[in-house]
């Protein structure tokens, strides 16, 4: 399945990308580096998959980080949503967390390719851009140890060490964009239900 392919599983998550050949260069960039890695694409890889030639892309992007840079914020910016929206939602710290590890693996499974970009090429980024993205991730660690303390606080989880219990969870999401394949046995659903359930073992969910 191409990043194009992935797209059409929810509203545009490229729509803030304009004019349309500058989304056009952003998702043959995020096939290349999903197939390639960062290092191994040139420029003219990203325009050859865009149907354009090499020069038309630095008319939207000065550089090839550039480009990852724009495709990790606006990566992080969507699963960042994708798992506040589903924590914060009603429930026991049990439901909210399960809730929340179901839809960021299963936005991790489903958005496979993007998601591999996003988490694995982080290390090619400048000092500024990486500062950036390095900053959504932590609110996304935020976000499950928020969950995790509200558990602990209420009796509902024995949690001992609670960093790194989300440094676990965490782990274990974000590694199902790795691995996953659309020709394997689980749906991205399937495989965010099951990861919630072993998540709420990990926590000893009362």
């Amino acid at each position: 399945m191409s990043a194009a392919e992935e797209s059409g599983g929810e509203a545009q998550p490229w729509a803030e990308v304009t004019p349309d050949a500058a989304r056009r260069l952003l998702v043959a960039a995020v096939e290349a580096f999903a197939e390639r890695g960062y290092h191994a694409t040139t420029t003219r890889d990203i325009a050859g998959r865009a149907g354009m030639s090499p020069a038309a892309l630095y008319i939207h992007y000065k550089t090839k980080e550039e480009l990852l840079h724009r495709i990790s914020r606006i990566g992080h910016e969507k699963a960042l949503d994708v798992l506040r929206t589903a924590g914060r939602g009603e429930g026991t710290a049990a439901e909210r967390l399960a809730d929340a590890v179901r839809s960021f693996v299963c936005w991790h499974a489903a958005q496979h390719t993007v998601a591999r970009v996003v988490q694995y090429e982080l290390d090619a980024l400048g000092p500024e851009a990486w500062a950036e993205v390095v900053a959504l991730r932590r609110q996304v660690d935020a976000e499950v140890r928020g969950i995790i303390e509200d558990g602990v606080a209420s009796g509902a989880f024995d949690v001992a060490d609670v960093r790194g219990t989300t440094l676990a969870v965490m782990s274990l999401c974000i590694d199902v964009a790795r691995w996953f394949n659309v020709d394997g046995p689980r749906t991205p659903d399937e495989v965010g239900a099951l990861y919630a359930g072993l998540v709420l073992r990990m926590v000893g969910a009362k």
